[in-house]
């Protein structure tokens, strides 16, 4: 028998997310952007806490709930019910804190863990992920920031490009060439880095689509993607993180988490644009007629339904593979990749549903499609796991005569 009915203990926690979701963080998200946003995201983190919903995905020796992965996915739909990203902030389970903080259990020595890991889960500090660069987004390969070791120290020099909260974080995973001789998926390695420090230099933080349309306090920054200049930035060689030539394969391990984060969060956004969407046409009657009514209406309210009920196969079955310790490269970019083009269709359609009223800001919709578009690049584009998958296609044929293994032959 094949059972999908989540555990009664998941079906429980699921409600306590909902109910904090509800009566926490949605009356807490209109206070955006009219008293500094840290002294929301303080109060409704100490209200998290009181109601022990914090860190869902850490283990609970470090301070964490300690749920596996299905029951962490049942928890980040319920967070990304928020409109803003305050249900993340309120939890402790923001990107790109949460995939580090798994890289730090994962890879990190036990001083290291309890320098940056423990004040990290306690919410005492904020970290970000210097790794992309202008010429090595989607080939992460082409890095050139170098390190170079000097005693006990390495001294690194080079530029980032996108390091998402660079401006509001205390620790930075700064990713350098060690070795340019080595195989090329061993010549990086992740180091530690305490901010502020004069050798990682914000340059600026890069105006991207669609932030306008997010309310700040006396425009305070809440995340932001900084271009960095790192100028004889001095490492000593203990914040070595995973070990040297290990940097490349850390990366993928936290974007592998953090990719499915982002399907996750965007089942929330894309159902609840769906449920705006057939409230607007049940609501608006159009030449004697609602528009609920109309065929046409109810295919696009049909396309939209069909796309989340595959998303959230999707991410069941990868919650399950992970849970398992399976592979999951091939299915993690089928669904990235997918899913970052459902929310986008999703949402326009809800828009479009809504007419002249959802291209106003007097609705998030506009806001949310502007900000869904950047899924389709994050992570990796669209294009590197189409080319992965459909390397992995032809591999799988040559292999075994079919192509079921790179198809979710595994099913069945």
């Amino acid at each position: 028998m094949i059972d999908f009915e989540l555990p009664a203990e998941i079906q429980q926690l699921r409600s306590r997310v909902a109910t904090f979701i509800d009566e926490v963080v949605l009356p807490a998200e209109p206070q955006i952007g009219t008293r500094p946003f840290f002294d929301i995201v303080k109060e409704v983190q100490d209200k998290a806490r009181a109601e022990r919903l914090w860190c869902p995905f850490v283990p609970v020796q470090y301070g964490g709930m300690g749920l596996g992965h299905l029951a962490n996915a049942v928890v980040q739909v319920e967070v990304g019910r928020a409109f803003s990203h305050l249900g993340a902030w309120a939890l402790n389970c923001m990107g790109p804190q949460d995939a580090t903080m798994l890289t730090l259990i994962e890879h990190g020595t036990e001083e290291q863990k309890q320098r940056y890991l423990v004040p990290l889960v306690n919410g005492d500090i904020r970290v970000c992920f210097a790794m992309t660069e202008r010429a090595a987004g989607a080939d992460a390969t082409g890095m050139q920031t170098s390190a170079v070791r000097e005693g006990d120290n390495w001294i690194l020099n080079g530029e980032k490009w996108y390091t998402s909260g660079a401006s509001i974080s205390q620790l930075a995973l700064v990713m350098a060439k060690t070795d340019p001789d080595a195989p090329r998926h061993r010549q990086y390695t992740t180091f530690l880095v305490e901010l502020p420090n004069a050798g990682f230099d914000i340059v600026r933080n890069i105006p991207i689509m669609g932030e306008s349309d997010i309310p700040t306090y006396q425009g305070e920054i809440q995340m932001g993607h900084a271009e960095v200049r790192i100028n004889d930035l001095v490492v000593p060689h203990e914040n070595i993180l995973g070990g040297l030539g290990q940097g490349f394969a850390m990366g993928q391990h936290r974007l592998g988490y953090g990719r499915l984060r982002h399907g996750m969060w965007s089942i929330a956004k894309a159902q609840a644009a769906l449920d705006m969407a057939a409230a607007r046409a049940c609501e608006r009657v159009t030449f004697g007629k609602r528009v609920a009514d109309r065929q046409g209406i109810q295919w696009m309210l049909s396309d939209c339904a069909e796309k989340l009920y595959i998303t959230r196969l999707m991410i069941l079955h990868l919650a399950y593979k992970m849970e398992r310790g399976l592979d999951l490269r091939i299915a993690n970019s089928i669904a990235k990749t997918y899913i970052a083009n459902m929310l986008i269709d999703v949402v326009d359609t809800a828009l479009q549903i809504h007419g002249s009223l959802g291209y106003s800001h007097d609705l998030p919709l506009a806001a949310w499609l502007a900000e869904a578009r950047m899924n389709r690049i994050v992570d990796g584009p669209d294009e590197v796991h189409r080319w992965t998958v459909g390397r992995s296609v032809i591999k799988a044929f040559e292999a075994t005569g079919t192509t079921a293994g790179a198809a979710g032959g595994d099913l069945f």
